[in-house]
């Protein structure tokens, strides 16, 4: 019976060592007043270009990221793979507005997604896009008002880039996930990935856009959305997150004076987050689903709706993620049972993801339980492992 209680299925393929690095990274994250030190001084060391990454690497650089190269990403997929959990190459530099550095990631993207339609453990490309716009011609898109020809014209550009990043998933038969933005950038990217779909999504999901069920009208769009592609004839790709913007958001909100795109309380969010798996299920003939989360609830309970359905636990249409170096509890053991899980690798030079890596370090010690639940399951697999050798 499937359950995420079982350590030994949950940290197969971590040796000794992985295990006591892993539990002693945890450790270090959840203080508080020592991520509150450090991240400053991470920040700093970043901008002067401080040599860092000696203490960076061996620690968070090597618990959350699969390497400074997609070539050397290839031993950490290859061994996801061996226990049936499938990769997620994403290449995580922040985003730069200059027309130079935009066409640096896009080429970039470009081969994660070719180098994705080669591998058999990686069946999806990801990426961020508003490393290929310029945010305020975003934001005014976004709105209801005339955009200027310059805002203009630079849509015209993020979405020609768009296109050439969903036609080349298309010619390499690779579904290509597009992240989530803030909710002031996220109207026009909504309109362009939709765009997207129409064009591409003919018979399969190739294009997916991601829902962020943190935000009160994203479970609203995506019923509108579920509605266009029956009308329109295209598969729609969902993926579902809970949000990760969200003092960013409540402060934005604030300082302007209008509404809170954020629900009020988590509850709320975990209601709609399970409403838009049920709705997904309900009509899996045309939506294929991705459950980003590290939530144990919305894991099972999709896996309930998959068996009440009559799909079987590795439909194609159907997918679980976690983070790379966090929730394997719930990763390895959905795929001990045959279901579709793909851990999200990120990868890229260590001073180009040091962003990345404050993020989760952050989330792992304001997320309530997460670090926790870490070292529990952690601890609980070092005491199993010295057990069995002691007997």
């Amino acid at each position: 019976m499937l359950s995420f209680d079982n350590t030994r299925i949950a940290f197969r393929i971590k040796s000794d060592k992985d295990l006591k690095r892993a539990y002693n990274l945890f450790k270090l994250i959840s203080c508080p007043l020592l991520v509150k030190i450090g991240n400053p001084i991470i920040r700093f060391a970043t901008v002067f270009r401080l040599p860092i990454g000696w203490i960076i690497k061996p620690t968070a650089y090597r618990q959350f990221v699969g390497g400074e190269t997609l070539e050397s990403c290839k031993p950490v997929v290859e061994k996801l793979f061996s226990a049936n959990v499938y990769s997620i190459l994403d290449y995580s530099v922040e985003g730069k507005e200059r027309d130079k550095t935009i066409e640096r990631t896009l080429n970039e993207t470009i081969r994660s997604i070719i180098n994705a339609g080669q591998h058999t453990g990686i069946p999806f490309a990801v990426f961020k896009p508003t490393a290929f716009g310029n945010s305020r011609a975003l934001e005014i898109l976004s709105q209801e008002s005339m955009p200027d020809k310059r805002a203009v014209l630079e849509g015209q550009k993020f979405r020609d880039r768009i296109n050439l990043l969903c036609s080349t998933a298309y010619d390499n038969d690779v579904s290509i996930l597009i992240d989530a933005e803030d909710s002031f950038y996220q109207n026009f990217i909504d309109m362009v990935v939709i765009e997207m779909m129409e064009k591409y999504n003919r018979s399969k999901a190739i294009v997916y856009n991601t829902y962020q069920m943190y935000r009160v009208d994203r479970l609203n769009i995506f019923k509108n959305d579920v509605k266009k592609a029956r009308n329109k004839g295209f598969y729609l790709g969902a993926k579902f997150v809970r949000g990760a913007y969200m003092e960013k958001e409540r402060k934005r909100a604030r300082k302007l004076k209008y509404k809170d795109p954020i629900h009020p309380d988590k509850k709320s969010t975990d209601r709609n987050y399970n409403i838009a798996l049920k709705l997904s299920v309900e009509n899996i003939d045309i939506v294929s689903v991705f459950n980003g989360t590290h939530n144990e609830f919305s894991s099972m309970y999709l896996v309930e709706l998959m068996k009440e359905k009559g799909i079987e636990a590795g439909d194609k249409r159907l997918w679980f993620s976690q983070l790379y170096g966090m929730s394997d509890h719930i990763s390895f053991n959905l795929a001990e049972y045959g279901y579709n899980v793909a851990k999200y690798v990120p990868y890229g030079p260590i001073r180009h993801v040091l962003p990345y890596l404050m993020r989760r370090i952050e989330e792992n010690t304001s997320v309530k339980g997460q670090t926790g639940r870490e070292l529990s399951f952690l601890k609980k697999e070092i005491i199993r492992r010295s057990q069995k050798d002691f007997n």
